[in-house]
Formats: structure tokens, sequence, C-alpha cells
């Protein structure tokens, strides 16, 4: 092996080493933001439609299908934030909401979770 190459090999090994120190420090955020209050204010079961949910918090970056012990099958939207500082989520935020819609495209249900704030 060269000495040129031995040189580039280790700046290449230092500025990844510095990549990870400065990444232990950084600050990490999974989806987009949502105003769950806002939500719950407005939402109704029953009545309220995927578009007004849509014009309320965004496209939803999760969709997938619920299924009943029934067979009923439901449209599922997933919307998640999280944020949090690397390498340890000790004093991470995080929220999902979950919407169900009938096939009519009408809010059937919905649930949400969060970790206590302090």
């Amino acid at each position: 092996m060269t000495e040129e190459r031995k040189r580039f090999r280790l700046r290449a090994l230092a500025c990844g080493l510095c990549a990870l120190a400065v990444a232990g420090c950084a600050s990490v955020e999974l989806g987009s933001p949502f105003d769950l209050q806002s939500f719950e204010a407005s939402v109704q079961r029953g009545v309220t439609t995927r578009a007004q949910v849509q014009a309320w918090l965004g496209a939803p970056p999760s969709r997938g299908v619920d299924v009943e012990s029934t067979g009923e099958t439901f449209e599922q939207w997933t919307y998640y934030y999280g944020e949090g500082q690397l390498p340890r989520l000790g004093g991470s935020r995080w929220k999902s909401l979950q919407i169900r819609f009938d096939a009519g495209g009408v809010v059937r249900a919905y649930n949400w979770s969060s970790n206590p704030q302090p």
C-alpha cells in the first residue's frame, strides 16, 4: 500500500470518527409535529371525513388496515412525532395518533398515546 493511500485512509477514518462524535450530541426528530388538542376539539366520530383530517393534519406518514375480530375492516392512518438527543433518548418526547375510517371515509374511531411531559 502506498504512503498516499495510507494517509487517505487515515483521513477518512478521522473524518468518520468526527462524524460519530458529532452525531453523539445530535438532535433527532421522527415524523412531523401535529396538534392533538386541535384535532380532538374538531373531530366528530361518524361525521368527520378523511379530507377534513388531511386538511387539519396533512398527509399521514403511515397508512394501513385494521381488521376487527368480526371481519370488519377499517383504513387506519397513523401520525407520529418524536424528538430527542442521541445517543441516549432518555429525555425524548413522542406522541402518536391512529385514526380509523369506515368504508365511506368517515372517522369511526381514534386513539392517541404519548410519553408523560415533565
